[in-house]
Order: C-alpha cells, then sequence, then structure tokens
C-alpha cells in the first residue's frame, strides 16, 4: 500500500479522533497520518487464505484474529497490519491493540522497504509480539521474525510449510498462496499438473 503524507504534523489524540471519521485509513509515524492506497487482488487473496486457516484454528482460545482494520499501536506510531493475532487484548479498546503475538504483513513494491525497516524495527519493539510474518504478493517466499530466535529471518517458499510458532499453527505455502497469481504460482501449478497426469 503507497503511502501519501495528507496530514500535518498531528497529535496521537487528533490521529485517533480523525480515524473514527475518515472514509480512509492513516498509518501514523512521526506525528503525521499516511493515507494508505486500496491493495490488490493478489494481496486480497493471499490474507483471505491466511485467515480462513487462522480463524477455526484459533477457535475456543484466548487468542483473537484480526484483519486490516485494526490498528496496532508499536511506540509512538500506528500501523494496520494484514493480519494480526492477539491473545492478550484486555485494554478494552475496540480500535487498536498494543498487544499482537503475531503480525502478518503482504508486502508490494511500494510498500516492501517500509514494511522490511520502519515497521519491521517498530514492531519488534512491541514486548507480547513473538513472530512477524512477511509474504510477498509479486513471487512466492514468506518470512518469519520470531523473538525466540532474536528475530532472525526464516524463509518458506512452495513445498516448504510455514509454521506458526507461537500459536502451534502449520500451513502449506501452497495454501499461502492459493489462487495468487503470479509467475512461481503459475509455474508450480504447472508442473503439479503434469506430474498428476503421468
Amino acid at each position: 500500500m503507497a503511502w501519501q503524507a495528507s496530514f500535518p504534523l498531528i497529535t496521537e489524540q487528533e490521529y485517533l479522533a480523525g480515524e473514527l471519521v475518515s472514509e480512509i485509513k492513516h498509518e501514523y509515524i512521526g506525528g503525521v497520518a499516511y493515507a494508505m492506497a486500496g491493495a490488490s487482488a493478489n494481496h486480497g487473496r493471499i490474507v483471505a487464505n491466511l485467515v480462513a486457516k487462522l480463524h477455526p484454528h484459533l477457535a475456543n482460545t484466548p487468542c483473537e484474529l484480526f484483519s486490516s482494520d485494526m490498528k496496532v499501536k508499536a511506540g509512538k506510531g500506528f500501523f494496520y497490519p494484514d493480519v494480526i493475532v492477539d491473545c492478550h487484548n484486555e485494554s478494552g479498546d475496540v480500535y487498536y491493540t498494543e498487544s499482537p503475538i503475531i503480525i502478518v504483513e503482504v508486502l508490494s513494491k511500494s510498500t516492501r522497504k517500509t514494511d522490511k525497516a520502519l515497521k519491521r524495527l517498530s514492531y519488534q519493539a512491541i514486548p507480547s509480539l513473538q513472530e512477524y510474518v512477511l509474504i510477498e504478493q509479486d513471487f512466492v517466499e514468506v518470512e518469519i521474525c520470531r523473538r525466540a530466535s532474536h528475530w532472525q529471518s526464516e524463509y518458506y517458499f512452495l513445498g516448504d510449510e510455514t509454521y506458526f510458532a507461537s500459536i502451534d499453527l502449520t500451513v502449506p505455502v501452497e495454501e499461502i498462496y492459493a489462487r495468487v497469481a503470479n509467475e512461481d504460482m503459475a509455474e508450480f501449478l504447472k508442473l503439479k499438473a503434469q506430474a498428476e497426469n503421468l
């Protein structure tokens, strides 16, 4: 999602009040609210695929799943991650959380630098966070950074199974990318079809 500055410097309270009435979402960094652009179809497919796997797994647990519309407070900033798992949201605030255990961002060319740099550092400073997951949409690559591994990146590709350790869930990479249209998936499906026809 591309960012565009839409306001001059504002306070945190002004930002939160503005989000309640704004027709578009903004992320808040360094006193500036940045408008968020719409997402692609592939972006939406990846988020939907993950939600479909996470939602039933978290049923009857203390953990909650949020997608795209819940803000995370990270230091003095506010962000809208693509997927959040929160097991300790006891603040009662219905508009943002400060206690996620998993944050997922789906990357694009316009957001990759921010997601891998600024957001990574901001999210990893959240005491409750256990896993930060970055999923490419233009090619197949899932990166998981875990607190237990000192935030060292682990990468998963087609044929691998991603493991969300904090909630003990395994999801094949192929299922995260179901219906996603990119060159990696097209080649994978072609080879899979050929193998099935042998």
